[in-house]
């Protein structure tokens, strides 16, 4: 199969990672130059560099270019395997973004498999893992996945240490049609602290309360193990009867907690005011299980250039069409049909 040649100056990271997964799924190899080439560290982070050999290790490619701060990297992929796997990051770098990369292909393997990711869980620069169990992982049940994600052990930036499981059945994905998120369900805040005073955790949750005017039974104070600290992040989860958002802000050094709830307040609320089925970062993640199911649409708020670049890719590894169009306000449609 003829290789497919790939800019990644377009974007960052997700560049790389949708292109590994759609080289898994449809067995085109590919090189990308560029890596990252407009971040501020370009090149294959730690993170990156896992991600690559997680998926060559379960297609059993072959690479060239696979090093730290690379900017060119050739993929030609095998067959890909299911089995039991264990990858390391060895640093903060996101456990789940790892896992993103993999698991639409492991979902086409022909044997079950498991998976024991060690990094970042909780990193500013990527979905928690609270955002995959209530958020991104619901949907893909819904559409036919047979997943399951246990966090182990929490890992903050900068230390990392943390670990996931996840189990995955091989299976054919549905559709998905999600043009509303429907009535509001239920509504909580979360604030995680680890290593650090339990007061940053109640500073943040009394500003959420007088921001949002939520109960106290809605507010949750989790004190974590000073051993998997410091860290701290907010987490508004809101579930409505279609789809659940949730949304993250991270503690840093000389930031106030007030300030870090005002982050995840605001988010929230410019959500709820556009109508639209799922947020920025929901909608960008769900491109690729589309492609797995063929076809499917959503609203989102608006139209990332993470979610723009992610479609280039994937229009060019496979044979389908992502429309993007506007919708009153901030929305947009996203819909993804056969080309």
């Amino acid at each position: 199969m003829e290789e497919l040649h790939l800019d990644g100056s377009i974007g960052g990271g997700q560049i790389l990672r949708s292109a590994l997964s759609l080289s898994m799924i449809t067995g085109r190899p590919f090189s990308i130059i560029n890596i990252r080439a407009k971040r501020s560290r370009p090149g294959l982070l730690r993170q990156h560099l896992t991600a690559v050999q997680a998926a060559a290790a379960i297609c059993d490619a072959t690479l060239e270019g696979a090093e730290l701060g690379t900017l060119n990297l050739h993929f030609r992929p095998g067959a890909i395997k299911g089995g039991d796997y264990e990858f390391a990051i060895s640093t903060a770098g996101s456990c789940v973004l790892v896992l993103q990369t993999v698991l639409p292909a492991l979902l086409r393997a022909p044997a079950p498999s498991r998976l024991r990711l060690k990094g970042g869980t909780h990193n500013p620069a990527a979905p928690p893992v609270d955002f995959l169990q209530k958020a991104w992982l619901p949907l893909l049940r819904q559409m036919g996945a047979d997943v399951k994600l246990d966090l182990v052990r929490h890992g903050f930036a900068p230390a990392g240490g943390g670990e996931i499981t996840v189990a995955i059945q091989p299976g054919e994905l549905r559709p998905l049609v999600l043009d509303t998120r429907g009535p509001l369900i239920s509504q909580q805040a979360q604030a995680l602290v680890a290593g650090l005073p339990e007061s940053i955790g109640r500073r943040e949750l009394n500003q959420i309360a007088q921001r949002l005017n939520w109960s106290s039974d809605m507010l949750h104070n989790i004190l974590l193990s000073t051993a998997q600290g410091p860290g701290n992040v907010v987490l508004l989860e809101q579930r409505y009867e279609a789809v659940t958002e949730v949304f993250a802000a991270f503690g840093q050094s000389r930031v106030r907690a007030e300030h870090v709830a005002n982050q995840a307040v605001d988010e929230l609320l410019v959500f709820e005011r556009s109508g639209a089925a799922v947020g920025e970062h929901l909608a960008d993640q769900l491109l690729l299980p589309l492609v797995l199911a063929g076809s499917g649409r959503f609203t989102c708020l608006n139209a990332s250039e993470h979610l723009k670049s992610n479609a280039e890719v994937i229009q060019q590894f496979c044979p389908v069409r992502i429309l993007i169009e506007p919708l009153e306000g901030e929305c947009h449609q996203v819909r993804l049909e056969p080309r």
